[in-house]
């Protein structure tokens, strides 16, 4: 359905949105501690402040040496009110983890398989935009009225050849029925949007100068429709935000999957070969590798993070930019345990989701310590490849 890259950026989408989570969980656990320990305004007692803020100090340090052990440790004299709050406190912040990893588990999945739809939608608007000239010049000719603001170049518009092999293709017809892709909902709205944006866009109005625009040109326009229009103006945009509950993560993907189609019927414009990217037939292989890049990736959390802490012995590991952490903690959970990727391929991959998410300085900063960490987890025998994954692929 989806190639493996884009799987692997839905899935450290969702891993950052988990450690924000985590974070958020922390922080509201330690805000429990301190209102437990508030002075309680109802009480005719006299209420020690001095004690009650040193038993919330206590508290919470103790919450945050156990967060990850079994048995709850402390001092032999700790009051049993600190315990009983720190275990809470404790059990309040794993459950809510456990209510955002599900959720997030469950959501990145739907969210994955939306996304066919999604560009769908979007190259859809493109045809339906040269439908409306196509109409529009229909009822130019028959009611000969000069109402109807459209000139011969735009009819260059209803001719283009890649929008019109889109139109004819089978895979991409069967693609639209198959992901309940419709816009008829759209009728008045695909008027105006044209109107307001299309026809003032001076590339469009360059276009329509043209007088016979050859493929190239014709894809030129098509693209930049696409990505200056369609996915740049706010009202069009609310049409897909309403349409998915992640469109702020998706929209990146959505316009690059939009795009190449245009480019796979360009490159491929006199074969027989379809339009359509990245559809394959092993979504259920492919659901399985992301589920578990995202699982294996949170359960190896605490291992992953001391080895990226020894090998950044002149950085503070919390210095180390979050996504960094997430990339490089996910390269390494695939390389660990997916015996048939090629350890070359999983850097690659993770090299390129940094130039996007993480900071400028990143992409040498992973490349560096995945070399370093893959030949020393492949020389004491944690990564163990084969079949494809013995490939050097340099």
């Amino acid at each position: 359905m989806l190639n493996r890259r884009i799987l692997r950026v839905k899935a450290f989408q969702n891993l950052y949105a988990y450690e924000q989570c985590r974070a958020s969980n922390f922080n509201l656990a330690k805000d429990q501690i301190k209102e437990a320990f508030l002075p309680d305004l109802n009480s005719m007692e006299v209420q020690d402040k001095n004690l009650l803020k040193k038993e919330s100090g206590i508290t919470t340090e103790i919450f945050i040496n156990n967060l990850n052990t079994d048995t709850l440790t402390s001092k032999s004299d700790t009051n049993e009110r600190i315990l009983k709050e720190a275990r809470k406190a404790i059990n309040f912040y794993h459950s809510a983890n456990k209510k955002d990893f599900d959720f997030l588990a469950k959501n990145m999945v739907a969210s994955a398989e939306r996304l066919p739809q999604l560009y769908l939608f979007s190259i859809e608007i493109l045809l339906a935009f040269a439908d409306h000239v196509a109409a529009e010049t229909e009822k130019k000719k028959k009611y000969a009225t000069d109402k109807i603001p459209l000139t011969e170049g735009d009819l260059n518009f209803t001719k283009n050849k890649i929008l019109q092999k889109i139109r004819n293709s089978t895979e991409y017809k069967s693609a639209v029925t198959r992901q309940h892709v419709d816009i008829g909902e759209l009728e008045l709205e695909i008027k105006e949007w044209f109107r307001d944006y299309i026809k003032p866009f001076e590339t469009y109005q360059n276009y329509t100068k043209l007088s016979n625009p050859t493929l190239e040109e014709d894809f030129e326009i098509a693209d930049e429709i696409l990505k200056k229009v369609i996915f740049k103006t706010e009202a069009i945009l609310n049409f897909f935000s309403e349409k998915d509950f992640n469109w702020t993560e998706n929209k990146t993907i959505v316009r690059s999957l939009a795009s190449k189609v245009l480019k796979n019927v360009k490159d491929h414009y006199d074969s027989s070969e379809e339009v359509l990217p990245e559809i394959a037939i092993n979504w259920e292989d492919d659901k399985e590798f992301f589920q578990n890049i995202f699982n294996l990736t949170v359960q190896n959390d605490g291992v992953n993070k001391d080895l990226i802490s020894k090998r950044t012995q002149n950085w503070d590991i919390e210095r180390v930019a979050q996504t960094d952490k997430i990339i490089i903690s996910m390269a390494l959970t695939e390389m660990k345990n997916f015996p048939s990727i090629p350890v070359k391929v999983s850097i690659n991959e993770y090299i390129d989701i940094s130039k996007t998410y993480s900071t400028p300085k990143s992409k040498q900063f992973v490349n560096g310590l995945l070399d370093v960490l893959s030949k020393e987890l492949t020389e004491n025998g944690e990564i163990r490849k084969s079949g494809r994954g013995l490939l050097d692929n340099k």
